[in-house]
């Protein structure tokens, strides 16, 4: 009798902490949503149009709908998170190290549409009529991340490695841009860099 209600508290806890983490990554995604819309972000593309994919990465489109290639490099940022996390905090659990995953990808939303990263993009990148993302844009782009990072957590780095390096030389390839080179463009803008991706 006392195993079964030790098994029972013990399943309540469980099942308890489960609710909880997905309260923690609602109220994560709801305040990033209204920040947004406190920022001037519209929930959609001005256009009207229920478009899940727009495969061009310098449209007017581009971060309006769902997903756009720049969708990858937000994958990329779970395996970075993930691998991270696992290299400085090796005993975290799991979900604590998910939670602060999406507490950076959402702060980063946040910030990238603020005046200042956005007229930094149009100074910097090759993003020159950038206006920040929509609403919608922007909470795909936080499941995007939580996706690679669960898959990061799952395939382990011997895997997510070579997905990670496939990933940034197919955007290269295809739209002159990559995470690692958004990083440098915005941090360090290099000219040659800036010119090549117009091209």
């Amino acid at each position: 009798m006392n195993h079964i209600n030790a098994d029972s508290k013990s399943t309540a806890v469980s099942e308890g902490s489960y609710r909880l983490f997905l309260f923690i990554v609602a109220a994560q995604v709801v305040t990033t949503i209204f920040v947004l819309r406190w920022l001037g972000q519209g929930f959609w593309c001005e256009c009207g149009r229920a478009v899940m994919w727009i495969s061009s990465a310098s449209s007017a489109h581009t971060s309006q709908h769902l997903f756009d290639p720049y969708s990858f490099t937000h994958i990329a940022h779970g395996f970075v998170f993930c691998g991270l996390f696992a290299m400085v905090g090796p005993k975290t659990r799991i979900y604590h190290r998910f939670l602060m995953a999406i507490a950076i990808e959402c702060l980063w939303e946040i910030f990238e549409n603020t005046p200042f990263v956005i007229n930094r993009y149009r100074t910097a990148t090759a993003a020159l009529g950038y206006e920040g993302d929509s609403i919608a844009n922007a909470v795909s782009d936080i499941v995007a991340c939580g996706a690679g990072f669960l898959f990061a957590t799952k395939f382990g780095w011997r895997i997510t490695l070579p997905v990670f390096a496939a990933t940034e030389v197919l955007l290269l390839a295809t739209i002159r841009d990559s995470l690692v080179l958004n990083v440098i463009m915005l941090c360090f803008p290099i000219d040659a860099i800036r010119q090549w991706q117009l091209g």
